[in-house]
Protein backbone atom coordinates (compact mmCIF):
# COMPACT_ATOMS: atom_id res chain seq x y z
CA UNK A 1 0.00 0.00 0.00
CA UNK A 2 2.87 2.24 0.46
CA UNK A 3 4.47 1.20 -2.40
CA UNK A 4 0.89 2.30 -4.74
CA UNK A 5 0.88 5.69 -2.77
CA UNK A 6 4.52 6.27 -3.27
CA UNK A 7 3.72 5.39 -7.14
CA UNK A 8 0.87 7.13 -7.48
CA UNK A 9 2.70 10.47 -5.63
CA UNK A 10 5.62 10.52 -8.02
CA UNK A 11 3.06 10.18 -11.32
CA UNK A 12 1.12 13.22 -9.65
CA UNK A 13 4.59 15.47 -9.07
CA UNK A 14 5.36 14.42 -13.11
CA UNK A 15 1.66 14.98 -14.19
CA UNK A 16 1.91 18.71 -12.05
CA UNK A 17 5.42 19.38 -13.74
CA UNK A 18 4.78 18.76 -17.58
CA UNK A 19 1.53 20.86 -17.18
CA UNK A 20 3.60 23.76 -15.69
CA UNK A 21 6.26 23.42 -18.30
CA UNK A 22 3.51 23.59 -21.09
CA UNK A 23 1.82 26.03 -19.74
CA UNK A 24 5.15 28.18 -19.41
CA UNK A 25 6.01 27.51 -22.91
CA UNK A 26 2.56 28.56 -23.70
CA UNK A 27 3.10 31.52 -22.74
CA UNK A 28 6.43 32.40 -24.29
CA UNK A 29 4.57 31.25 -27.97
CA UNK A 30 1.84 33.47 -27.61
CA UNK A 31 3.20 36.02 -25.93
CA UNK A 32 6.73 37.26 -27.54
CA UNK A 33 9.07 39.57 -26.62
CA UNK A 34 8.88 43.37 -27.53
CA UNK A 35 12.56 43.85 -27.38
CA UNK A 36 12.77 44.74 -31.25
CA UNK A 37 10.09 47.53 -30.85
CA UNK A 38 11.71 48.72 -27.73
CA UNK A 39 14.94 48.77 -28.82
CA UNK A 40 13.87 50.42 -32.48
CA UNK A 41 12.28 52.76 -30.55
CA UNK A 42 15.28 53.62 -28.30
CA UNK A 43 17.59 53.82 -30.92
CA UNK A 44 14.98 56.22 -33.01
CA UNK A 45 15.27 58.71 -29.94
CA UNK A 46 18.33 58.00 -29.44
CA UNK A 47 19.24 59.38 -33.03
CA UNK A 48 17.04 62.05 -32.87
CA UNK A 49 18.77 62.94 -29.78
CA UNK A 50 22.21 62.77 -31.32
CA UNK A 51 20.60 64.97 -34.31
CA UNK A 52 19.82 67.87 -31.95
CA UNK A 53 20.26 70.36 -29.25
CA UNK A 54 18.85 69.83 -25.68
CA UNK A 55 18.16 72.79 -23.42
CA UNK A 56 21.13 73.22 -21.76
CA UNK A 57 23.03 72.93 -24.97
CA UNK A 58 21.18 76.00 -26.58
CA UNK A 59 21.00 78.13 -23.36
CA UNK A 60 24.61 77.99 -23.07
CA UNK A 61 25.10 78.89 -26.57
CA UNK A 62 22.89 81.70 -26.42
CA UNK A 63 24.35 83.20 -23.52
CA UNK A 64 27.58 83.04 -24.47
CA UNK A 65 26.87 84.63 -27.99
CA UNK A 66 24.09 87.05 -26.44
CA UNK A 67 25.59 87.96 -22.96
CA UNK A 68 23.27 89.24 -20.63
CA UNK A 69 21.06 87.84 -18.03
CA UNK A 70 21.73 83.66 -18.22
CA UNK A 71 17.96 83.56 -16.51
CA UNK A 72 16.13 85.45 -18.63
CA UNK A 73 17.37 83.67 -21.91
CA UNK A 74 16.13 80.20 -19.85
CA UNK A 75 12.78 81.41 -19.94
CA UNK A 76 12.41 82.01 -23.20
CA UNK A 77 14.30 78.54 -23.95
CA UNK A 78 11.54 76.96 -21.40
CA UNK A 79 8.86 78.60 -23.80
CA UNK A 80 10.49 77.59 -26.64
CA UNK A 81 11.29 74.06 -26.08
CA UNK A 82 7.81 73.89 -24.60
CA UNK A 83 6.56 74.65 -27.70
CA UNK A 84 8.79 72.82 -30.32
CA UNK A 85 11.23 70.70 -28.35
CA UNK A 86 14.70 70.20 -29.57
CA UNK A 87 16.13 71.93 -32.50
CA UNK A 88 18.91 70.58 -34.69
CA UNK A 89 20.47 73.94 -36.13
CA UNK A 90 20.35 77.35 -34.75
CA UNK A 91 22.23 80.53 -35.88
CA UNK A 92 23.93 83.15 -34.86
CA UNK A 93 24.28 86.18 -36.26
CA UNK A 94 23.60 90.42 -36.39
CA UNK A 95 21.02 92.09 -38.20
CA UNK A 96 19.89 96.20 -38.12
CA UNK A 97 16.28 97.06 -38.37
CA UNK A 98 12.95 99.15 -37.44
CA UNK A 99 9.77 100.21 -38.32
CA UNK A 100 7.61 102.77 -37.34
CA UNK A 101 4.50 100.80 -39.13
CA UNK A 102 6.46 99.92 -42.03
CA UNK A 103 9.93 98.35 -41.88
CA UNK A 104 13.01 96.53 -43.25
CA UNK A 105 15.53 94.26 -41.27
CA UNK A 106 19.07 92.83 -42.64
CA UNK A 107 20.97 90.01 -40.97
CA UNK A 108 23.76 87.89 -41.32
CA UNK A 109 25.23 85.05 -39.56
CA UNK A 110 26.24 81.50 -39.41
CA UNK A 111 23.97 78.67 -39.74
CA UNK A 112 25.62 75.64 -37.21
CA UNK A 113 24.31 72.46 -37.14
CA UNK A 114 24.39 69.51 -34.89
CA UNK A 115 26.88 67.73 -37.04
CA UNK A 116 29.10 70.74 -36.64
CA UNK A 117 28.60 71.84 -40.40
CA UNK A 118 28.44 75.81 -40.76
CA UNK A 119 26.93 77.96 -43.13
CA UNK A 120 26.88 81.63 -44.29
CA UNK A 121 23.54 83.36 -44.36
CA UNK A 122 21.71 86.36 -45.09
CA UNK A 123 18.33 87.52 -44.26
CA UNK A 124 16.31 90.49 -45.15
CA UNK A 125 12.61 90.91 -44.72
CA UNK A 126 9.71 93.69 -44.15
CA UNK A 127 8.05 93.90 -40.94
CA UNK A 128 4.39 96.15 -41.20
CA UNK A 129 2.70 96.90 -37.47
CA UNK A 130 2.92 98.28 -34.59
CA UNK A 131 7.02 98.10 -34.15
CA UNK A 132 8.25 100.99 -32.93
CA UNK A 133 11.73 102.36 -32.45
CA UNK A 134 14.82 100.73 -34.84
CA UNK A 135 16.85 98.26 -33.31
CA UNK A 136 20.16 96.76 -33.83
CA UNK A 137 22.33 93.92 -32.55
CA UNK A 138 22.76 90.35 -32.14
CA UNK A 139 20.24 87.37 -33.19
CA UNK A 140 20.06 84.00 -32.12
CA UNK A 141 17.84 81.82 -33.72
CA UNK A 142 16.83 78.22 -33.26
CA UNK A 143 15.91 76.22 -36.18
CA UNK A 144 13.31 72.90 -35.85
CA UNK A 145 12.80 70.29 -38.55
CA UNK A 146 16.09 70.95 -40.57
CA UNK A 147 16.49 67.76 -42.58
CA UNK A 148 19.14 69.69 -44.91
CA UNK A 149 20.91 72.89 -44.85
CA UNK A 150 20.56 74.42 -47.89
CA UNK A 151 16.78 74.37 -47.17
CA UNK A 152 17.17 77.22 -45.08
CA UNK A 153 17.30 79.35 -48.09
CA UNK A 154 13.58 80.18 -48.21
CA UNK A 155 10.73 82.65 -46.85
CA UNK A 156 9.62 81.97 -43.16
CA UNK A 157 6.23 83.92 -42.66
CA UNK A 158 4.78 84.76 -39.06
CA UNK A 159 4.05 86.58 -36.39
CA UNK A 160 6.92 89.35 -35.99
CA UNK A 161 8.00 91.83 -32.77
CA UNK A 162 7.59 91.42 -29.57
CA UNK A 163 5.56 88.28 -29.11
CA UNK A 164 7.13 87.14 -26.19
CA UNK A 165 9.14 89.86 -24.55
CA UNK A 166 11.23 89.21 -21.12
CA UNK A 167 13.73 91.48 -19.46
CA UNK A 168 15.02 93.05 -22.85
CA UNK A 169 14.67 90.22 -24.72
CA UNK A 170 12.00 89.40 -27.60
CA UNK A 171 11.28 86.15 -29.32
CA UNK A 172 8.84 85.01 -31.92
CA UNK A 173 8.05 82.44 -34.81
CA UNK A 174 8.69 82.06 -37.99
CA UNK A 175 7.65 78.92 -40.12
CA UNK A 176 7.59 77.40 -43.79
CA UNK A 177 6.16 74.11 -43.74
CA UNK A 178 7.36 71.82 -40.83
CA UNK A 179 10.69 74.35 -40.87
CA UNK A 180 10.28 76.31 -37.61
CA UNK A 181 12.44 79.26 -36.65
CA UNK A 182 12.40 81.50 -33.40
CA UNK A 183 14.92 84.32 -33.55
CA UNK A 184 15.75 85.69 -30.14
CA UNK A 185 16.70 89.50 -30.36
CA UNK A 186 18.73 92.17 -28.06
CA UNK A 187 19.20 95.36 -29.24
CA UNK A 188 18.42 99.04 -28.68
CA UNK A 189 15.18 100.30 -29.11
CA UNK A 190 12.01 99.53 -27.78
CA UNK A 191 9.38 97.47 -29.99
CA UNK A 192 5.86 97.35 -28.98
CA UNK A 193 2.83 94.70 -29.79
CA UNK A 194 3.05 92.12 -32.60
CA UNK A 195 3.96 92.67 -36.63
CA UNK A 196 3.13 90.76 -39.41
CA UNK A 197 6.01 90.03 -41.58
CA UNK A 198 9.00 87.30 -42.93
CA UNK A 199 12.19 86.70 -43.04
CA UNK A 200 13.95 85.59 -46.14
CA UNK A 201 17.51 83.97 -45.92
CA UNK A 202 19.80 83.96 -48.56
CA UNK A 203 22.78 82.93 -49.74
CA UNK A 204 24.56 86.08 -50.77
CA UNK A 205 23.46 89.77 -49.68
CA UNK A 206 20.73 91.16 -50.74
CA UNK A 207 19.11 94.72 -50.18
CA UNK A 208 15.29 94.01 -51.51
CA UNK A 209 13.55 92.97 -48.63
CA UNK A 210 10.18 91.94 -50.96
Amino acid sequence: MHLINSHLFKSLVVGVSLALMTGTLSGCANNPPASNATVGAQTNTAANNDNSYNEYETTNEAVNFLGGSAETIAKLMDKAFADYGRPNAYIEGEEAGGAIVLGVRYGKGELVTKSGQRTLVYWQGPSVGWDFGGDAGKVFILVYNLPQTDLIFQRFAGVNGSLYFVGGLGMDYLRSQDIVVAPIRVGVGLRLGASVGYMQFTRDKSYLPF
